[in-house]
C-alpha cells in the first residue's frame, strides 16, 4: 500500500494515519464506508469490524467520526490542487489556465495510481453528499481557527488568483470560486438524485461535459469576459 504523501492538520488527528500500516488501513475502509454507508450510518465500531480491528484501536487516531471525515475531505481538496497545479503549470494563458481549472473541477475523477491507497471516485462522492456536514455545525470557528478547513481555502484562494489573472478589474473572485465550487458539487448531486433542480440530465458518459459548459459560461459571464 502506498504511503500518502499530503501532511493535513494535525488537529484532525490524535495520531498521523499515514505514519502506520494501521491508520492507512483506517482511511482506506473509511472511505469505503462512508460512501456506501452513508456518514449517518458510518461508527467506528462498524469501521473496527472492517478493518479486523478494534474501536480503541480506531480511537487512538481520530478523535470522532466528524474529525475524520473532515481528514479524508481535506486530503480530496489537496489532491485536487495538487492535479490542477500539474496541468496548469507550463500554461502561459491566463484564459486557458483557468478554462483548465474548470476542468478539472468538474471532470470525473478517476483512480490515480500515484495515491493508490485512495479511492479518488469515491471521495468524490463523499464530498458531493457529505462536504457541508464538516463545517455547518456549531464548532465552525473553532475548527476554522485549528486549520480544519485550510486545504479547502487554499484551493479557493487558488482559483480566485487565476479569475484574477483573466479579469484584474473583477472585486469578487473569492466570492464567485466558493459560489462556483458548491455549483459543481450541488449540481452532480441534483442531477442524480434531486433531477428537478438541475438542467444537467445525469449520464455518467456526458453529464461531465455540460457541466463544464454551464460553469464555464457561468464564470466568463460573469467576470465579463469573451470565452
Amino acid at each position: 500500500m502506498t504511503i500518502l504523501t499530503y501532511r493535513l492538520s494535525s488537529s484532525l488527528y490524535l495520531r498521523d494515519p499515514q505514519e502506520t500500516e494501521l491508520g492507512r488501513n483506517i482511511v482506506t475502509a473509511s472511505i469505503a464506508l462512508i460512501d456506501t454507508l452513508g456518514f449517518e450510518e458510518f461508527t467506528f465500531r462498524k469501521l473496527a469490524a472492517e478493518i479486523s480491528s478494534t474501536e480503541a484501536s480506531v480511537y487512538r487516531y481520530f478523535e470522532n467520526k466528524h474529525k475524520l471525515l473532515t481528514y479524508l475531505i481535506d486530503w480530496y481538496w489537496t489532491w485536487l490542487e495538487h492535479r490542477i497545479d500539474f496541468y496548469t503549470h507550463n500554461i502561459e494563458d491566463p484564459k486557458e489556465r483557468l478554462k483548465i481549472c474548470l476542468r478539472k473541477l468538474c471532470e470525473p475523477k478517476t483512480f490515480d495510481t500515484s495515491t493508490d491507497a485512495l479511492d479518488e471516485r469515491a471521495l468524490e462522492r463523499i464530498v458531493q453528499a457529505e462536504f457541508e456536514k464538516t463545517f455547518l455545525t456549531k464548532h465552525v470557528d473553532a475548527d476554522n481557527k485549528d486549520g480544519l478547513f485550510l486545504p479547502y481555502k487554499l484551493l479557493c484562494k487558488k482559483i480566485a488568483m487565476l479569475i484574477k489573472g483573466v479579469s484584474p478589474a473583477y472585486e469578487y473572485p473569492h466570492s464567485l470560486t466558493s459560489t462556483i465550487m458548491l455549483v459543481v458539487k450541488h449540481q452532480l448531486y441534483y442531477a442524480q438524485h434531486l433531477p428537478s433542480l438541475s438542467d444537467i440530465k445525469y449520464n455518467p458518459k456526458k453529464h461531465f461535459d455540460t457541466l463544464y459548459t454551464f460553469v464555464e459560461g457561468l464564470v466568463f459571464k460573469t467576470i465579463q469576459v469573451p470565452l
